[in-house]
Protein backbone atom coordinates (compact mmCIF):
# COMPACT_ATOMS: atom_id res chain seq x y z
CA UNK A 1 0.00 0.00 0.00
CA UNK A 2 1.40 3.40 -1.05
CA UNK A 3 0.61 5.94 1.69
CA UNK A 4 1.26 9.66 2.13
CA UNK A 5 1.35 11.18 5.62
CA UNK A 6 1.31 14.84 6.56
CA UNK A 7 1.82 15.71 10.23
CA UNK A 8 1.67 19.43 11.02
CA UNK A 9 2.12 20.97 14.46
CA UNK A 10 1.56 24.67 15.25
CA UNK A 11 2.37 26.45 18.51
CA UNK A 12 1.42 30.06 19.29
CA UNK A 13 3.19 31.80 22.20
CA UNK A 14 2.13 34.83 24.20
CA UNK A 15 4.40 36.57 25.06
CA UNK A 16 7.10 35.55 22.62
CA UNK A 17 9.60 32.81 23.39
CA UNK A 18 13.15 34.15 23.49
CA UNK A 19 15.11 30.99 22.65
CA UNK A 20 14.20 27.33 22.23
CA UNK A 21 15.63 23.91 21.52
CA UNK A 22 13.48 21.17 19.97
CA UNK A 23 13.69 17.43 19.28
CA UNK A 24 11.36 15.58 16.89
CA UNK A 25 10.62 11.95 16.08
CA UNK A 26 8.69 12.49 12.84
CA UNK A 27 10.64 10.46 10.25
CA UNK A 28 9.55 6.84 9.82
CA UNK A 29 12.22 4.17 9.57
CA UNK A 30 12.57 1.42 7.02
CA UNK A 31 11.25 -1.78 8.59
CA UNK A 32 10.45 -5.31 7.39
CA UNK A 33 6.93 -4.07 6.58
CA UNK A 34 7.53 -0.56 5.25
CA UNK A 35 9.87 1.28 2.90
CA UNK A 36 10.24 5.05 3.14
CA UNK A 37 10.15 6.56 -0.35
CA UNK A 38 10.57 10.19 0.67
CA UNK A 39 10.56 12.38 3.76
CA UNK A 40 10.65 16.14 4.24
CA UNK A 41 10.67 18.19 7.44
CA UNK A 42 9.94 21.94 7.32
CA UNK A 43 10.37 24.24 10.33
CA UNK A 44 9.25 27.86 10.77
CA UNK A 45 10.94 30.06 11.94
CA UNK A 46 13.72 28.79 9.71
CA UNK A 47 16.36 26.74 11.50
CA UNK A 48 19.27 24.46 10.75
CA UNK A 49 17.86 21.01 11.37
CA UNK A 50 20.31 18.26 12.25
CA UNK A 51 19.62 14.52 12.25
CA UNK A 52 20.89 11.46 14.06
CA UNK A 53 19.81 7.98 15.17
CA UNK A 54 18.79 7.52 18.81
CA UNK A 55 19.41 4.57 21.13
CA UNK A 56 16.36 2.72 19.76
CA UNK A 57 17.41 3.18 16.10
CA UNK A 58 14.78 5.88 15.51
CA UNK A 59 15.40 8.87 13.26
CA UNK A 60 15.70 12.00 15.39
CA UNK A 61 15.78 15.65 14.25
CA UNK A 62 16.85 18.56 16.44
CA UNK A 63 17.31 22.31 16.09
CA UNK A 64 17.69 25.53 18.05
CA UNK A 65 15.87 28.86 17.67
CA UNK A 66 17.98 31.65 19.11
CA UNK A 67 15.79 34.67 18.32
CA UNK A 68 12.44 35.77 19.81
CA UNK A 69 9.43 34.15 18.11
CA UNK A 70 5.73 34.05 18.83
CA UNK A 71 5.01 30.76 17.08
CA UNK A 72 6.41 27.48 15.76
CA UNK A 73 5.26 25.44 12.78
CA UNK A 74 6.65 21.96 12.10
CA UNK A 75 5.43 20.06 9.03
CA UNK A 76 6.55 16.51 8.27
CA UNK A 77 5.63 14.84 4.99
CA UNK A 78 6.39 11.17 4.29
CA UNK A 79 5.56 8.69 1.57
CA UNK A 80 5.86 4.98 2.27
CA UNK A 81 5.15 1.63 0.73
CA UNK A 82 3.78 -0.88 3.23
CA UNK A 83 4.04 -4.62 2.63
CA UNK A 84 3.57 -8.01 4.26
CA UNK A 85 6.13 -10.59 5.36
CA UNK A 86 6.00 -14.38 5.49
CA UNK A 87 3.80 -15.63 8.35
CA UNK A 88 5.28 -17.57 11.26
CA UNK A 89 4.14 -19.07 14.52
CA UNK A 90 5.87 -19.57 17.84
CA UNK A 91 5.13 -22.26 20.42
CA UNK A 92 7.62 -20.85 22.93
CA UNK A 93 5.99 -20.63 26.36
CA UNK A 94 5.78 -17.30 28.11
CA UNK A 95 7.66 -18.73 31.12
CA UNK A 96 10.63 -19.73 28.93
CA UNK A 97 10.79 -16.20 27.53
CA UNK A 98 10.68 -14.80 31.06
CA UNK A 99 13.53 -17.14 32.04
CA UNK A 100 15.47 -16.14 28.92
CA UNK A 101 15.56 -12.57 30.24
CA UNK A 102 16.25 -13.43 33.87
CA UNK A 103 19.66 -12.15 34.97
CA UNK A 104 22.40 -14.76 35.27
CA UNK A 105 25.91 -13.78 36.26
CA UNK A 106 28.48 -14.49 33.57
CA UNK A 107 25.90 -14.92 30.81
CA UNK A 108 25.60 -12.38 27.96
CA UNK A 109 22.51 -10.18 28.08
CA UNK A 110 19.94 -10.15 25.29
CA UNK A 111 20.00 -6.91 23.29
CA UNK A 112 16.30 -6.41 24.14
CA UNK A 113 16.83 -6.80 27.87
CA UNK A 114 16.03 -3.13 28.52
CA UNK A 115 12.41 -3.62 27.45
CA UNK A 116 11.72 -5.97 30.40
CA UNK A 117 11.96 -3.25 33.04
CA UNK A 118 9.21 -0.83 34.03
CA UNK A 119 9.35 2.75 32.77
CA UNK A 120 7.73 6.02 33.80
CA UNK A 121 4.53 5.53 31.80
CA UNK A 122 4.47 1.71 31.94
CA UNK A 123 5.55 0.63 35.44
CA UNK A 124 5.73 -2.87 36.85
CA UNK A 125 2.86 -3.26 39.36
CA UNK A 126 0.83 -6.08 40.89
CA UNK A 127 -2.42 -4.59 39.50
CA UNK A 128 -1.19 -5.11 35.92
CA UNK A 129 0.00 -8.60 36.80
CA UNK A 130 -3.42 -9.45 38.23
CA UNK A 131 -5.22 -8.24 35.10
CA UNK A 132 -2.91 -10.11 32.71
CA UNK A 133 -2.63 -13.36 34.65
CA UNK A 134 -5.75 -15.11 33.35
CA UNK A 135 -4.37 -15.02 29.79
CA UNK A 136 -1.02 -16.45 30.83
CA UNK A 137 -1.81 -19.94 32.09
CA UNK A 138 1.13 -22.29 32.80
CA UNK A 139 2.94 -23.45 29.68
CA UNK A 140 0.89 -21.35 27.28
CA UNK A 141 2.71 -20.03 24.18
CA UNK A 142 3.58 -16.36 24.58
CA UNK A 143 2.26 -15.50 21.11
CA UNK A 144 -1.15 -17.02 21.89
CA UNK A 145 -1.35 -15.47 25.36
CA UNK A 146 -0.36 -11.98 24.17
CA UNK A 147 -2.95 -12.04 21.37
CA UNK A 148 -5.66 -13.10 23.83
CA UNK A 149 -4.68 -10.34 26.29
CA UNK A 150 -4.89 -7.80 23.46
CA UNK A 151 -8.38 -9.01 22.51
CA UNK A 152 -9.51 -8.97 26.14
CA UNK A 153 -8.37 -5.38 26.55
CA UNK A 154 -10.30 -4.47 23.41
CA UNK A 155 -13.45 -5.92 24.98
CA UNK A 156 -12.92 -4.57 28.50
CA UNK A 157 -11.83 -1.00 27.78
CA UNK A 158 -13.78 1.93 26.36
CA UNK A 159 -12.11 4.32 23.95
CA UNK A 160 -13.01 7.80 25.22
CA UNK A 161 -11.39 10.75 23.45
CA UNK A 162 -9.99 13.42 25.79
CA UNK A 163 -10.75 11.27 28.86
CA UNK A 164 -7.03 11.22 29.73
CA UNK A 165 -3.80 13.06 28.90
CA UNK A 166 -0.14 12.09 28.85
CA UNK A 167 0.09 12.70 32.62
CA UNK A 168 -2.71 10.24 33.45
CA UNK A 169 -1.04 7.24 35.16
CA UNK A 170 -1.55 3.89 33.43
CA UNK A 171 -2.80 2.43 36.72
CA UNK A 172 -5.60 5.02 36.75
CA UNK A 173 -6.62 4.17 33.19
CA UNK A 174 -6.56 0.46 34.13
CA UNK A 175 -8.91 1.06 37.05
CA UNK A 176 -11.35 3.20 35.05
CA UNK A 177 -11.19 0.93 31.96
CA UNK A 178 -11.24 4.10 29.82
CA UNK A 179 -8.70 5.98 27.77
CA UNK A 180 -7.15 6.44 24.35
CA UNK A 181 -4.67 4.42 22.29
CA UNK A 182 -1.72 5.80 24.23
CA UNK A 183 -3.22 4.63 27.53
CA UNK A 184 -4.02 1.19 26.14
CA UNK A 185 -0.48 0.77 24.80
CA UNK A 186 1.00 1.72 28.18
CA UNK A 187 -1.35 -0.64 30.03
CA UNK A 188 -0.45 -3.53 27.72
CA UNK A 189 3.26 -2.78 28.15
CA UNK A 190 2.88 -2.68 31.94
CA UNK A 191 0.99 -6.01 31.92
CA UNK A 192 3.66 -7.76 29.86
CA UNK A 193 6.57 -6.31 31.83
CA UNK A 194 4.90 -7.17 35.14
CA UNK A 195 5.07 -10.78 33.93
CA UNK A 196 8.80 -10.36 33.24
CA UNK A 197 8.39 -10.13 29.46
CA UNK A 198 10.09 -7.69 27.02
CA UNK A 199 7.69 -5.24 25.38
CA UNK A 200 8.14 -1.90 23.62
CA UNK A 201 5.98 1.13 22.78
CA UNK A 202 5.30 1.87 19.11
CA UNK A 203 4.22 5.27 17.80
CA UNK A 204 2.87 5.67 14.31
CA UNK A 205 -0.17 6.19 12.14
CA UNK A 206 -3.21 4.21 11.03
CA UNK A 207 -5.08 4.74 7.77
CA UNK A 208 -8.70 5.45 8.68
CA UNK A 209 -11.64 5.12 6.33
CA UNK A 210 -14.18 7.98 5.93
CA UNK A 211 -17.90 7.17 6.18
CA UNK A 212 -19.39 5.76 2.94
CA UNK A 213 -20.04 8.51 0.40
CA UNK A 214 -18.01 11.12 2.26
CA UNK A 215 -14.57 12.47 1.29
CA UNK A 216 -11.50 11.99 3.46
CA UNK A 217 -11.05 15.09 5.65
CA UNK A 218 -7.62 16.68 5.45
CA UNK A 219 -5.99 17.06 8.85
CA UNK A 220 -8.64 15.08 10.74
CA UNK A 221 -6.53 11.98 11.47
CA UNK A 222 -4.29 11.51 14.49
CA UNK A 223 -1.15 9.76 15.61
CA UNK A 224 -1.62 6.22 16.84
CA UNK A 225 0.12 4.03 19.39
CA UNK A 226 0.35 0.33 20.10
CA UNK A 227 2.76 -2.16 21.70
CA UNK A 228 4.89 -5.10 20.65
CA UNK A 229 6.26 -8.12 22.52
CA UNK A 230 9.48 -9.95 21.76
CA UNK A 231 9.55 -13.65 20.82
CA UNK A 232 13.15 -14.94 20.96
CA UNK A 233 12.18 -18.06 19.02
CA UNK A 234 11.46 -15.85 15.98
CA UNK A 235 14.58 -13.66 16.24
CA UNK A 236 15.81 -14.86 12.82
CA UNK A 237 12.41 -14.31 11.17
CA UNK A 238 11.86 -11.22 9.01
CA UNK A 239 9.96 -9.66 11.94
CA UNK A 240 13.14 -9.91 14.06
CA UNK A 241 10.95 -11.51 16.72
CA UNK A 242 8.56 -8.62 17.36
CA UNK A 243 4.81 -9.25 17.48
CA UNK A 244 2.82 -5.99 17.22
CA UNK A 245 -0.32 -5.73 19.37
CA UNK A 246 -2.97 -3.00 19.01
CA UNK A 247 -5.56 -3.29 21.80
CA UNK A 248 -7.42 -0.22 20.55
CA UNK A 249 -8.47 -2.03 17.36
CA UNK A 250 -7.75 -5.66 18.30
CA UNK A 251 -5.19 -6.00 15.50
CA UNK A 252 -2.02 -8.09 15.76
CA UNK A 253 0.77 -9.10 13.41
CA UNK A 254 4.47 -9.85 13.17
CA UNK A 255 6.42 -6.58 12.66
CA UNK A 256 3.17 -4.71 11.92
CA UNK A 257 -0.55 -5.09 12.67
CA UNK A 258 -1.38 -4.58 8.97
CA UNK A 259 -0.80 -2.79 5.68
CA UNK A 260 -2.74 0.23 6.95
CA UNK A 261 -0.26 0.86 9.80
CA UNK A 262 2.90 2.97 9.63
CA UNK A 263 5.55 2.72 12.33
CA UNK A 264 7.15 6.01 13.31
CA UNK A 265 9.35 5.16 16.30
CA UNK A 266 9.81 2.64 19.13
CA UNK A 267 10.91 3.03 22.74
CA UNK A 268 10.22 2.10 26.34
CA UNK A 269 7.13 4.32 26.41
CA UNK A 270 5.80 7.60 24.99
CA UNK A 271 8.55 9.63 26.67
CA UNK A 272 11.15 8.07 24.34
CA UNK A 273 9.27 8.81 21.12
CA UNK A 274 7.32 12.03 21.63
CA UNK A 275 6.75 13.46 18.11
CA UNK A 276 7.88 16.92 19.22
CA UNK A 277 9.28 18.28 22.44
CA UNK A 278 11.28 21.32 23.42
CA UNK A 279 12.90 23.46 26.10
CA UNK A 280 11.81 27.09 25.98
CA UNK A 281 13.21 30.27 27.51
CA UNK A 282 10.59 32.96 28.06
CA UNK A 283 7.08 32.84 26.74
CA UNK A 284 3.95 32.17 28.75
CA UNK A 285 0.59 30.82 27.65
CA UNK A 286 0.64 28.83 24.43
CA UNK A 287 -1.85 27.14 22.16
CA UNK A 288 -1.28 23.94 20.23
CA UNK A 289 -2.86 22.68 17.00
CA UNK A 290 -2.02 19.32 15.42
CA UNK A 291 -3.31 18.16 12.02
CA UNK A 292 -2.54 14.70 10.62
CA UNK A 293 -3.58 13.30 7.25
CA UNK A 294 -3.00 9.68 6.24
CA UNK A 295 -4.17 8.78 2.73
CA UNK A 296 -3.35 6.51 -0.19
CA UNK A 297 -1.15 8.31 -2.72
CA UNK A 298 -3.21 9.72 -5.57
CA UNK A 299 -6.44 9.96 -3.61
Amino acid sequence: MHLAITHETRYSYSPAVQTAQHVAHLQPANTPCQTVLQHQLDVEPAATVQHNIDAFCNHRAYWALNNPHDGLRVRAYSELQTSTIAPATSSQSWESVREHFRYRGGHPADVNNGFVFGSHHAPVHEAFLAYAQSSFSPGRPLMQAAIELTARMHRDFTYASQSTDINTPAIEALESRRGVCQDFAHILLACLRSLGLPARYVSGYLLTQPPPGQPRLVGSDASHAWASVYLPELASHASQGWLDLDPTNNRCGLASPGLDYVRLAVGRDFADVSPLRGVLQGGGAHTLEVAVTVAPVGE
